[in-house]
């Protein structure tokens, strides 16, 4: 066990200021509030990253299940981890998709039937090399060893992910649809017998999704992927303790005693390397 070093920051907010970058189900809502509620604690924290602007509003980067799950109890605060957007230990990746169920043809023909976007053939070098163009949208792998690069003219910002958002839309609802990082299509052909096709979604940096934000705009559903080193997890903070009728500056007060006593009786561990956890 590595000495404990100075810890992530964590805060109660008003659970209203918190706002979601991506799309979200929210038939994924009603099971996580049960768990939450049955179990009284809030196990790991939402990561959030303050939005630049007046508001003193927050973007969520990871737990956007657990933030609707909290509002829908009607419980106004929530405690979560604070990183800054240009934290050297915040990463952002692309997910991409993996749809199944139609065949590859609809797939490309609910590509083809979109007005702003250009279907180009192109090869299996896309794969291992993402075309960097400002105008490609997408990149997709089918089973049958065609490839197409999606492609729209427009050039500024939120006029690109208002037209990948609408990409998204002609397959989310279709098909069944996984997130992934994995690429390789005989890999993805053995865990999905009826697979469509690989949507592979451009890189967006921190700062753009940031503005697209604060515009009131949304990215499409699992297409970001935030990681941040070091994280909180396994917090376990009591629900109870949300709830109570207390202001927002005695409820961190509260969570900042709460988290020394665990401290002090050594119940916090940092571990420096990589780790995968066997009981979430």
């Amino acid at each position: 066990m590595t000495k404990i070093r100075d810890l992530p920051l964590l805060a109660i907010l008003p659970a209203d200021k918190l706002i979601l970058h991506e799309y979200h189900d929210p038939q994924r809502t009603p099971p996580i509030a049960r768990a939450i509620r049955e179990s009284g604690t809030l196990r790991n924290p939402p990561i959030v990253v303050p939005l630049r602007d007046e508001t003193n509003s927050y973007m969520v980067l990871d737990g956007a299940n657990r933030v609707t799950a909290i509002q829908s109890l009607g419980i106004e605060h929530i405690v979560v981890q604070v990183v800054p957007a240009d934290d050297p230990g915040l990463g952002l990746t692309p997910w991409h998709h993996v749809v199944w169920g139609p065949s590859s043809s609809d797939l490309v023909d609910w590509m083809l039937a979109l007005p702003e976007v250009i279907v180009k053939p192109g090869d299996s070098d896309m794969m291992t090399h993402y075309p960097q163009s400002l105008h490609t949208l997408a990149v997709i792998s089918c089973p049958n060893n065609e490839y197409y690069q999606l492609l729209t003219s427009h050039h500024k910002l939120l006029q690109r992910m208002q037209t990948l958002n609408r990409v998204v839309d002609a397959y989310k609802d279709r098909a069944t649809l996984d997130r992934t990082l994995i690429t390789d299509m005989e890999s993805l052909e053995k865990i999905y017998p009826h697979l469509s096709g690989l949507v592979m979604l451009p890189q967006f940096r921190i700062d753009e999704i940031l503005y697209i934000v604060s515009e009131g705009y949304l990215m499409p559903p699992g297409s970001t992927r935030f990681t941040i080193s070091p994280r909180v997890l396994h917090l376990n903070f009591p629900l109870a303790e949300l709830a109570e009728d207390k202001s927002l500056e005695d409820k961190n007060i509260a969570l900042q005693a709460w988290m020394n006593a665990r401290l002090a009786a050594k119940r916090v561990r940092y571990y420096a390397e990589s780790t995968y956890l066997f009981d979430e």
